[in-house]
């Protein structure tokens, strides 16, 4: 599972997430997991 920083987008991978909650690049605090994009289907 990857994670985004909020302020400078770069992926951050959850192995670095466990050691401590701040973006590795720019020491954010904001980080959050991109959710995948649903699709809606009409029944007939």
């Amino acid at each position: 599972m990857a994670y985004r920083c909020f302020f400078c987008g770069k992926e951050i991978k959850e192995e670095h997430i466990k050691k401590k909650v701040r973006c590795i690049y720019c020491g954010s605090k904001i980080i959050f997991k991109e959710r995948s994009v649903t699709t809606h289907v009409k029944a007939r």
